[in-house]
């Protein structure tokens, strides 16, 4: 049986999204955030990593998104490619945290597979270079094998209990997620197969085409270019086997039970539109998620007074009696009222995106009045993720 439908003229409203029970279960051991960007999804999930580790979680917290400011809100110099313990937390638990370099962990898995010529090949290769820093895709790629490491880790040494990723922020961040097929159809594709096909055999129409072909391809790249992606495609291609297989058994990991995805947007239409489709992507790709969190959510005034009535009595002020006091009055009446329809059109927008998305748990943080720049901070928006 479907979910019951909202009675005409009834706001629909979600389920209220229970964080610490989420982030205490000791069979959630993965927890990823996704969300478009500028919607405070890099503090969100430093504060549950951080909440975790404070209520007894052994947590390491993974960023994919290129910016500082998770290093600087843990009070960390600098992250890199390696966990770095987390100093000040509070409790038995244990907070690690780290930044993703995508071009050192190609480096890692390219040395920890190929045997040191073949490696070094490999490595001082162009087009493994441009590949490894700057290729579409790369980043996405890189992600799924440092999170299948850290959880291997986890698994072997118990390094670690929960591991809390945040991606990269718009509709790139579920690109992980495309990541294995992707770089499996670069691979696999003619092109490089066919550049990996000897140009001789009984058809000489097929070697004729092609040299056709790579004449062609000279011309338009460069004959060392296309000399280094042939020696890079050779000595890689007895690698990717295994790079395909990590990333598909990292792809069967963020579907399996222990692994929670959590959407972060805030209460504005297109967030809440690429909200919408990280649901609908997940659900189609049965990836387990746990809710929605709606950041900066404006808070309602103090009062009861509405907006209409704050709109008249600005009006009556107006026209009844000129002058500075009456101004000010007038000029806080019509403040009130356009903080109250602030947040009934907010209230409106997560109403409808509740009624389409009946089965998501909600949790609603209100805006704070600055920017979190320290722990402090950080316990601060994780207690607002726990009050729903």
């Amino acid at each position: 049986m479907g979910p019951l439908a909202t009675a005409p003229g009834t706001p629909a409203t979600a389920a209220a999204l229970d964080i610490d029970a989420l982030i205490t279960d000791p069979t959630t051991h993965i927890l990823v955030c996704c969300g478009s960007g500028g919607v405070g999804k890099t503090t969100t999930s430093a504060a549950l990593a951080l909440r975790a580790a404070e209520l007894g979680r052994k947590v390491v917290v993974l960023t994919i998104d290129p910016a500082r400011r998770l290093a600087q809100s843990m009070g960390i110099e600098q992250l890199d490619n390696t966990p770095r313990p987390v100093p000040g937390v509070d409790g038995s638990g244990s907070l690690d945290a780290m930044m993703l370099d995508m071009k050192s962990t190609f480096d890692e898995v390219v040395l920890a597979q190929a045997g040191p010529e073949k490696a070094k090949a490999i490595l001082e290769n162009p087009f493994y270079i441009a590949l490894s820093s700057s290729f579409a895709g790369t980043q996405e790629y890189m992600a799924m094998e440092k999170l299948g490491q850290l959880h291997r880790d986890s698994q072997e040494q118990g390094t670690w209990d929960l591991i809390v990723v945040d991606t990269p922020p718009s509709r790139n961040a579920l690109d992980f997620l495309d990541a294995p097929e992707r770089l499996s159809s670069f691979l696999d594709g003619r092109f490089i197969r066919l550049l990996l096909a000897p140009a001789k055999g009984p058809a000489r129409v097929m070697g004729a085409g092609f040299s056709l072909v790579v004449n062609a391809l000279t011309k338009i790249i460069g004959a060392q270019v296309l000399t280094d992606l042939k020696m890079f495609v050779t000595a890689f291609d007895t690698l990717f086997g295994g790079f395909r297989q990590r990333a598909q058994q990292t792809y069967a990991l963020l579907q399996h039970r222990g692994t929670a995805f959590l959407v972060v947007a805030a209460p504005e239409p297109d967030a809440l539109r690429e909200a919408a489709y990280f649901v609908e992507r997940l659900t189609g790709d049965r990836m387990p998620l746990a809710g929605l969190v709606v950041n900066r959510a404006s808070p309602m005034p103090t009062g009861d007074l509405s907006a209409d009535a704050a709109m008249a009595a600005a009006e009556k002020l107006r026209a009844g009696q000129p002058g500075d006091v009456s101004e000010l009055t007038a000029g806080l009446l019509r403040l009130h009222a356009d903080r109250v329809r602030i947040v009934e059109r907010e209230r409106v927008l997560r109403s409808r995106f509740a009624s389409a998305h009946p089965g998501v748990a909600t949790a609603v943080v209100p805006a704070l009045a600055s920017d979190v720049h320290d722990l402090d901070g950080l316990r601060r928006v994780g207690q607002l993720l726990a009050d729903q």
